[in-house]
C-alpha cells in the first residue's frame, strides 16, 4: 500500500496535463481512460457518456431531432453532471440529478447517438460543458472529437482502433452482462453504421489529430494499452 501511495504522490506533484483519448467505439477506450484518470490521479470525464444521456432524454421525451426549436428547447431542460460513486470507485453521470449510468449503455440509446450526436447545436451545447469541466487541465477525456475539436492543445492526444468484429464481440459482451441478448451481426451492423455516421458527420467528425499517437486495442492486453498510455503522458507531464 505505502509503494502506490508513494506512486500516486509522486503523479499529484507532477504538471497537470489533459490527456484526450478519440477512436472508435467498442476499442477500450472508456475503460482505458478510467484506469489511467486513475493512475494518474485526474478527473475523467466520459464525452460519450454526456451524448448518450441527451439521446436518453430525447426519446423519453420524443423530441424530434428534424426541429431545431424543439431540440434546442430539450437541450435547455437537460442538467448533466458527473458523481463519483465512493463503492463503486467509478465516476458515474447524472441527468437531471438522476443517476442513468446504466440506462445510457442499453441497444436503443445505442442505435440513436450517432443521430443525436451529429446535431450541431448538441455538439455545441457539449463541447462547451467539456471544456469548462477540462478548464484547470489534471482530466482524461475519451470520445470523437477530443483532441481535434474540445481540446485541440491537448498535451497528450491519442487514437484508438480496433478490428471491426473484435469490437463487436466485445461490445456484445458488455451487453450480455447487462441482460440484454443480441446477436453478434447485429452488434456488428450497429458499430459499423455508428462508425459511417461519426466519421462522415460534417460537424466535429470522428477523425485522428495529426499529432496524436495510434494505438490498435485488437490485440493488446488492457494492462498494456493503459501503461503505454502512461507512459505517454509521463513523458508530457516532466
Amino acid at each position: 500500500m505505502e509503494k502506490e501511495s508513494s506512486k500516486q504522490f509522486h503523479f499529484s506533484l507532477m504538471k497537470k496535463i489533459i490527456v484526450a483519448i478519440d477512436g472508435y467505439s467498442g476499442c477500450g477506450k472508456s475503460t482505458t481512460a478510467k484506469a489511467v484518470a486513475k493512475i494518474l490521479q485526474y478527473t475523467y470525464l466520459d464525452s460519450g457518456a454526456m451524448y448518450r444521456a441527451v439521446t436518453l432524454y430525447f426519446l423519453r421525451n420524443n423530441t424530434d431531432l428534424s426541429n431545431t426549436e424543439e431540440v434546442n428547447k430539450a437541450l435547455q431542460a437537460i442538467k448533466i453532471t458527473f458523481q463519483f460513486n465512493e463503492a463503486k470507485g467509478v465516476q458515474e453521470i447524472f441527468m437531471n440529478e438522476e443517476n442513468v449510468e446504466s440506462e445510457i449503455r442499453g441497444m436503443e440509446v445505442s442505435t440513436y447517438v450517432s443521430q443525436v450526436s451529429k446535431l450541431s447545436n448538441v455538439r455545441f451545447a457539449m463541447v462547451n460543458i467539456q471544456r469548462r469541466m477540462g478548464s484547470k487541465k489534471g482530466i482524461v477525456m475519451d470520445g470523437r472529437d477530443i483532441g481535434t475539436v474540445v481540446f485541440p492543445e491537448a498535451e497528450l492526444k491519442v487514437f484508438m482502433t480496433a478490428d471491426t468484429t473484435i469490437r463487436a464481440e466485445r461490445r456484445q459482451k458488455e451487453l450480455l452482462e447487462k441482460g440484454e441478448k443480441i446477436s453478434l451481426d447485429i452488434v456488428k451492423q450497429n458499430l459499423e453504421s455508428r462508425d459511417k455516421i461519426d466519421s462522415g458527420r460534417s460537424v466535429s467528425p470522428l477523425k485522428k489529430a495529426i499529432d496524436a499517437v495510434e494505438i490498435d486495442t485488437s490485440y493488446l492486453e488492457f494492462k498494456e494499452q493503459v501503461s503505454r498510455i502512461i507512459e505517454l503522458a509521463k513523458e508530457r507531464m516532466n
